[in-house]
C-alpha cells in the first residue's frame, strides 16, 4: 500500500510533538511493507528530497508571508502542488494522511481532486487549548479543524480524552474515531555517562540542591505558572535546597516576573532552548520531572522522562492521567492546584526508594503500552479498514 502523508514539521524542523510523532511512527510502518511518501516544510540546508529510514521525504519551499496565517496558506499551496504532481505521476496511492489543521487545505484539495480517502490525526484542538473559542483567530483555526474532521474518512487521536473532545467540539460520531497512543523509542535515552557529572550539574544547581525541572513549550496551557506558585511551599519544606529548572525556548518574561514577585527568582533557572545532547545529560542528574499542564492531549514529555528514568509528577488533565498511573509509574496531582502539586513533588523528593519503584515501572510500561511497532500495527489496521471500505464505494 502506498500512502501520502502531510505534516508541517519533521526533524530537523521541530516545533512541537508532531515532528517526533511522524519521524518515529512511519519507519515502523515502512518495516511492515508499506510505502510512505511524506510532504513537509523546507528547513535550512536539509535536502529537498531524501530517504529517511525508508520514508520518501519531500521538503516543500514555502514563500514567507506577512504573518503566520499567510505562511500557512503558502505552505498549503506548495504542498498541494507537489502532492498533485506525485499523485498524477503515480496512480497507485491508496490513502492520504493529514496531521493537524495546518495541512488541511492541501489535504482536502488532494482528496477531492484524486478521489482518495483521507485519514486525519488531530493532535490537539484550539478549543481545548483555550477552554473555548474567544476571538477571530481561534474561530478560524477551529473552523479548519472542524472541516478536517468532517472531511476525513476516519479520525485518529492520541488518547481517550481526545476522542471525547473531538466528539464534543466537532460533533464527530464516536465510531469514526480511533485511539492510537503516541510512542517513544526508549533507546534514544540510553545516556552517555562518560562525562563529568558534577561539573555539568553545577551549571544548574549547587551540590546540596535537588533539581526539579519542566521541559516543553512556554505556553499558558502547560501550567508552568502553577509550578512557580507551588515553589515557595516546596522550598520551605526542603529548607530552600531546591532549584527549579525551566527548559524550553519562547517568551519567558511573564514567568520570570512571576518568579520575582514570589521571591523565588534565585531558585529558578530559565535555560532557554536546550540541545538534545545536553538534555540527555541533564536528565541523568535531575531529581524530578514535572508536567503540570492545564490542557494536554497526551503528554509525550512524560514518556521521554520515563525513558530517561526520571521520576515524574503530572497533573490529572487530558491524556496525562492515561499515560501516568498514579503511585505506579508516577505521581498524579490535581490540575491547576499548587497545593496538590507541592504534595506530589515533595513525595518524590522525600522518598528515594519509592522513586526507584516508580522509575522501574514507568520504564517497563514503555514496551508494554507505548511501543511504536505495536502502535504502527494499530495505525495500519485503520488504513486497511479505510481502503477496504473505499473499494466498495462509488465516489
Amino acid at each position: 500500500m502506498k500512502i501520502l502523508v502531510l505534516a508541517w514539521e519533521f526533524p530537523p524542523r521541530i516545533v512541537g510533538g508532531i515532528a517526533r510523532h511522524v519521524a518515529e511512527l512511519y519507519p515502523e510502518i515502512v518495516k511492515l511493507g508499506y510505502e510512505i511518501h511524506l510532504l513537509t516544510v523546507e528547513f535550512g540546508s536539509a535536502p529537498k528530497y531524501e530517504m529517511v529510514e525508508g520514508i520518501h521525504l519531500y521538503r516543500c519551499s514555502v514563500a514567507h508571508g506577512n504573518d503566520f496565517f499567510h505562511w500557512v496558506v503558502n505552505m498549503n499551496e506548495s504542498m498541494g502542488k507537489l502532492g498533485g504532481e506525485l499523485l498524477s505521476k503515480h496512480d497507485d496511492f491508496e490513502l492520504i494522511h493529514a496531521h493537524d489543521w495546518l495541512v488541511a487545505d492541501a489535504a482536502l484539495a488532494l482528496k477531492n481532486n484524486f478521489k482518495l480517502p483521507l485519514v486525519a490525526t488531530i493532535h490537539a484542538t484550539e478549543y481545548g487549548r483555550y477552554n473555548g473559542i474567544h476571538n477571530l483567530k481561534q474561530q478560524y483555526i477551529n473552523g479548519k479543524e472542524k472541516l478536517l474532521a468532517h472531511e476525513a474518512w476516519r479520525i485518529i487521536v492520541c488518547s481517550q480524552y481526545m476522542r471525547q473532545e473531538i466528539q464534543r467540539v466537532f460533533q464527530s460520531p464516536a465510531d469514526k474515531i480511533d485511539v492510537v497512543y503516541n510512542g517513544i523509542r526508549p533507546e534514544k535515552k540510553h545516556h552517555d555517562r562518560n562525562f563529568d557529572r558534577q561539573k555539568f550539574r553545577r551549571r544548574f544547581a549547587n551540590d546540596t540542591e535537588k533539581i526539579v525541572y519542566y521541559v516543553g513549550r512556554m505556553t499558558y496551557e502547560k501550567g508552568i505558572s502553577v509550578l512557580l506558585n507551588a515553589a515557595p511551599q516546596i522550598l520551605s519544606a526542603m529548607s530552600g535546597k531546591v532549584k527549579f529548572v525551566i527548559i524550553g525556548g519562547g517568551n519567558t518574561e511573564r514567568l520570570k516576573s512571576q518568579a520575582y514577585s514570589l521571591n523565588i527568582a534565585q531558585q529558578c533557572y530559565f535555560t532557554g532552548f536546550m540541545s538534545d545532547a545536553d538534555l540527555d545529560k541533564f536528565q541523568t542528574i535531575a531529581d524530578c520531572a514535572v508536567f503540570p499542564s492545564l490542557y494536554e492531549p497526551f503528554g509525550i514529555v512524560a514518556l521521554e522522562s520515563f525513558a530517561a528514568k526520571v521520576p515524574v509528577v503530572v497533573s490529572d488533565t487530558g491524556g496525562l492521567s492515561e499515560v501516568v498511573s498514579h503511585n505506579y509509574t508516577g505521581i498524579v496531582t490535581r490540575a491547576n492546584d499548587p497545593r496538590s502539586l507541592t504534595w506530589g513533588i515533595l513525595e518524590v523528593l522525600s522518598n528515594p526508594d519509592r522513586c526507584q519503584y516508580l522509575v522501574k515501572n514507568a520504564y517497563k510500561s514503555l514496551s508494554e503500552r507505548f511501543n511504536w511497532s505495536d502502535l504502527a500495527q494499530e495505525t495500519i489496521a485503520v488504513y486497511e479498514r479505510i481502503v477496504q471500505e473505499r473499494s466498495q464505494v462509488n465516489w
